[in-house]
């Protein structure tokens, strides 16, 4: 399954993909939206102090940067921390790092991963209003050897609103995980 919005006419043709993907991008600009990420909890983060960390969790999409609080001395902190980003309309990957705060000297990266919005992106698209569905599953991001995901992430919609569930193994560090929920949210709410 690709991550995107696929739309099939029978036999293909070049202008009604320009006019499709124009009228899609069209419909993107004019309802801006926005994702709200919580930061749920970190499992085995990996030690950088003597014998513990102060981790905390810093949230990239395109030119924004936000983080979350740190919380000290704890491999398995538990966040449960909204975040909210704009999705600008070039958006790429969601970059996430985790760092150990130090207080004397820089901080130790601890870990890093990317999240694919598209998929979530598609989903929400393509349904439009997701208050006038019931609770029900409406995609997914498959995990592969291309990214981070421990289990494939579901998309569901979920009393009114596009939700997708991320678990992560975070990359280039020795252990740690991490658990977010994504939630895609139009400007006007």
């Amino acid at each position: 399954m690709k991550s995107s919005l696929r739309i099939s006419t029978g036999k293909s043709s070049p202008s009604f993909k320009s006019i499709f993907s124009s009228k899609f991008m069209d419909s993107f600009r004019i309802r801006p939206m926005d994702d709200e990420v919580t930061v749920v909890k970190g499992t085995n983060l990996a030690i950088r102090d003597m014998m513990t960390s102060d981790p905390y969790v810093v949230l990239t999409l395109g030119q924004q940067t936000i983080q979350t609080a740190v919380i000290p001395s704890n491999l398995n902190p538990v966040w449960d921390e909204d975040l909210m980003l704009s999705v600008p309309n070039n958006y790429g990957h969601l970059k996430l790092e985790v760092y150990d705060h130090d207080m004397f000297s820089a901080d130790d990266i601890m870990g890093e991963a990317e999240i694919d919005i598209q998929p979530l992106i598609s989903a929400a698209m393509a349904y439009g209003d997701p208050e006038m569905f019931g609770n029900m599953q409406i995609g997914k991001w498959l995990k592969s050897d291309d990214n981070a995901l421990i289990e494939d992430s579901i998309i569901n919609i979920i009393d009114g609103k596009v939700k997708q569930d991320v678990q992560l193994k975070l990359q280039n560090v020795e252990c740690g995980e991490l658990h977010l929920e994504v939630e895609w949210l139009p400007l006007d709410q």
